[in-house]
């Protein structure tokens, strides 16, 4: 298995051919949960005030400090290629799936890359709701926050929520720490309230009338 850079060239060589699918699976155990990840040379990550790729670019390499990142999955499935894996992650923001795989291969004793990435769903969002780019859909905004509980509020709530009011439980009937959507009668996002407090709720978000 060849180990590649950014730019596709081949930076080391490993014999992974004594590697079955039980190995596997149990490499990608080590990388579920919490974890720390040290960002790729070709992210966005600033150091020193300059994003790593543009330093990438200029063929310079800097120290980076690992984040903490959480893999909900790392399944792992056989193919035909003895050397080929189908990997499916749920993953935090914030994680670097490539660097996920090259860590792969470093567990395993010898090195992995990953062939191609296709991401099925951003939040609630899967790629059932995705659109070509000559068909794109704009939502309303409180479709795109749907993954967040929705609260309908009558007229004398909406005027207070549109004053960034903070709330009781008796003008806003919630339960847990939030955050909701706030909903006027029609059913358009007014705000996105937190919990503070016991008794007090706050909006995150209050979008103009």
């Amino acid at each position: 298995t060849d180990t590649l850079d950014a730019s596709g060239e081949v930076t080391a060589t490993h014999d992974m051919g004594g590697v079955g699918i039980d190995e596997v699976r149990a490499a990608a155990a080590t990388l579920t949960g919490d974890i720390e990840q040290v960002p790729p040379m070709v992210s966005a990550v600033r150091v020193g005030g300059r994003r790593l790729h543009e330093l990438a670019r200029e063929g310079e390499e800097v120290e980076r400090e690992a984040r903490p990142v959480t893999v909900h999955r790392f399944g792992v499935e056989a193919t035909d290629d003895p050397l080929v894996y189908r990997a499916t992650v749920v993953c935090s923001s914030g994680t670097y799936v490539r660097t996920l795989a090259a860590d792969l291969g470093t567990a395993l004793g010898g090195g992995a890359h990953l062939r191609r990435l296709r991401r099925t769903a951003v939040g609630s969002f899967t790629d059932a709701d995705a659109h070509p780019v000559d068909e794109i859909v704009v939502l309303p905004p409180a479709e795109g926050l749907r993954v967040y509980p929705a609260v309908p509020v009558g007229e004398r709530t909406a005027a207070m929520v549109a004053h960034g009011r903070v709330l009781t439980e008796a003008d806003l009937p919630v339960d847990g720490d939030g955050p909701w959507r706030v909903l006027d009668t029609t059913g358009a996002l007014l705000a996105v309230y937190e919990r503070r407090a016991p008794d007090r709720l706050k909006p995150a978000v209050v979008l103009p009338a």
